[in-house]
């Protein structure tokens, strides 16, 4: 049997994000009131450090000086179309994300993706334990901080019993964010992996940068 693909399925264009009509509607009213508006395109760009909570750069920019490397869409909803630049270093941690626009909050990014992890010279991250950790990090830790709006990441261990982690979402500035890394995450830990003895947070609560708490 022969399956044959309509010329629209065949030249549909996977969309990295979803942009709603509300949303496309207003930033193409921002966009019209620039200079050759009809050139640019909106550029987003995740342009927080490996570690950090995401944080988002939007801005106009002519779509002809896009790099090789950027992925350009066009998003369109009730006649007005958009084109939008992505540059490759942020395309995989926008994957599935939403960009609305409400009256309280104005634009706004929902992104079910979590923040890469920093990397840190001399911890271990891809051997065995390290996929012990990360299992019970995605199916027990952050299911009970999600409650919270919190997320941890998983950096890495020292091969000594410590592991090390940043804390995003609702738990990064939190007051009692240290305190729920040390007493809940810890010991869910070190109870369900061998060879854990302790968790350190590398996450700064009062600057996002990522020094070491001890």
């Amino acid at each position: 049997m022969v399956l044959s693909v309509s010329p629209l399925a065949a030249n549909a264009v996977h969309q990295i994000i979803t942009i709603t009509p509300v949303a496309i509607t207003e930033l193409a009213a921002l966009r019209d009131t620039e200079p050759d508006a009809e050139r640019l395109g909106l550029r987003l760009e995740i342009i927080s450090k490996p570690g950090e909570d995401f944080r988002y750069d939007l801005s106009f920019d002519v779509v002809t000086t896009a790099g090789f490397t950027d992925e350009v869409r066009t998003h369109t909803a009730e006649g007005i179309s958009l084109k939008v630049i992505i540059p490759a270093n942020s395309t995989e941690l926008l994957e599935g994300a939403t960009l609305d626009h409400t009256s309280s909050a104005g634009l706004v990014i929902r992104n079910p993706n979590k923040p890469q992890a920093p990397v840190v010279e001399g911890l271990l991250h891809d051997d065995a334990l390290s996929a012990e950790i990360e299992a019970v990090v995605s199916a027990e830790v952050n299911p009970a901080l999600a409650a919270h709006g919190g997320f941890v990441t998983f950096v890495g261990h020292d091969n000594e019993g410590t592991v090390y982690l940043t804390m995003g979402g609702g738990c990064h500035g939190c007051s009692m964010s240290k305190a729920t890394m040390l007493d809940g995450v810890q010991t869910m830990l070190v109870e369900q992996v061998a060879g854990v003895e302790r968790v350190r947070d590398l996450t700064d609560h009062s600057s996002g940068e990522n020094p070491y708490f001890q």
